[in-house]
């Protein structure tokens, strides 16, 4: 995903951006809540050995459910002192996910590395990432390598600040990660967080906060464009009013 970058960003960018976003359909289940915290993924858990989630907060359903299907669940969060619930193959770490590594954060690579090697798990065997960081998902994205992130069978992600898609750098910005992502993997859901108004930009409407599930080519079912949103599964993020995805976003 390549694009021709100007100081505000214009129609034909922010039009060719949300094209290449467009979810391919898929067969969905929820995972986590009926809430903040919940998340629709494609059905191809099964043989996952772990899942990696950084950004803890205050619900670990999400992390529970994935404990039960068998994978050791690895979180990280420097904000709080654990998860919200407990499981035996829950692994907690103190720290920051980031585009670095120092004392109080560190990158994807170097905490997938290490953890994985603290559990005996190999080279082997397909990741999930479940990913809510409140804006520090680019820098780790952008950080993380193509060799980690085409072991990642499923990414589920909140992305923040969409708003700033109206002006360089930050367009730029997520449209490198974005085209980075797109490499190995293709979108299956998009779900806006009412959290947060839908905003124009280019003239094409944007959630600020945006929940993108993306699954790797190689599971890539080939059915055509998703066409129903909201998702007859999708559930609001919090008791306000809805936020619909704008149908640019979608094959409408």
């Amino acid at each position: 995903m390549k694009f021709a970058i100007h100081r505000y960003t214009r129609p034909e960018q922010m039009e060719a951006f949300v094209r290449a976003l467009h979810p391919v359909q898929a067969d969905l289940i929820r995972v986590g809540p009926e809430a903040d915290g919940g998340y629709l993924v494609p059905d191809v858990l099964d043989g996952i050995v772990a899942c990696f989630s950084p950004g803890v907060g205050t619900c670990s359903d999400f992390e529970l459910q994935c404990a039960e299907r068998g994978m050791v669940v690895f979180l990280a969060d420097a904000t709080v002192d654990g998860p919200a619930a407990e499981h035996p193959n829950f692994r907690f770490a103190p720290k920051y996910i980031g585009g670095y590594s120092d004392d109080t954060t560190v990158t994807l690579d170097e905490w997938v590395s290490e953890s994985l090697a603290a559990e005996g798990i190999g080279a082997e065997g397909d990741l999930l990432l479940q990913m809510d960081i409140e804006g520090g998902e680019f820098a780790s994205l952008i950080a993380l390598s193509p060799e980690l992130l085409r072991r990642f069978r499923v990414l589920t992600i909140e992305f923040h600040y969409l708003a700033q898609l109206a002006e360089d750098p930050f367009f730029a910005l997520a449209a490198s990660m974005f085209g980075k992502l797109l490499e190995s993997h293709v979108v299956v859901h998009s779900h806006p967080n009412n959290c947060c108004l839908n905003v124009g930009i280019g003239g094409v409407q944007v959630p600020q906060v945006l929940e993108l599930t993306f699954v790797r080519r190689d599971f890539d079912l080939g059915t055509g464009f998703a066409t129903e949103f909201p998702h007859p599964l999708d559930a609001d993020n919090l008791e306000r009013p809805t936020v619909l995805l704008p149908p640019a976003w979608y094959r409408a």
